[in-house]
């Protein structure tokens, strides 16, 4: 298996090129800001990810 990230911009951003995030999503989900790229990126495991974004969908985020 190897260690490569596919990136895409979240469905998440909200549309300016200025302020989004990308992930890579697979077993664990990986994020990272698109204008700093190269200070790394931060993993969650699938429950974490999950557990997010049904913060993010009622609001409470």
């Amino acid at each position: 298996m190897s260690n490569q990230h596919v990136w895409h911009k979240s469905s998440y951003s909200n549309g300016s090129n200025n302020n989004c995030v990308e992930v890579a999503e697979g077993p664990v989900t990986a994020v990272r800001d698109t204008q700093n790229r190269q200070a790394g990126h931060l993993s969650f495991s699938a429950s974490e990810w999950q557990a997010f974004l049904d913060e993010v969908r009622t609001g409470r985020l």
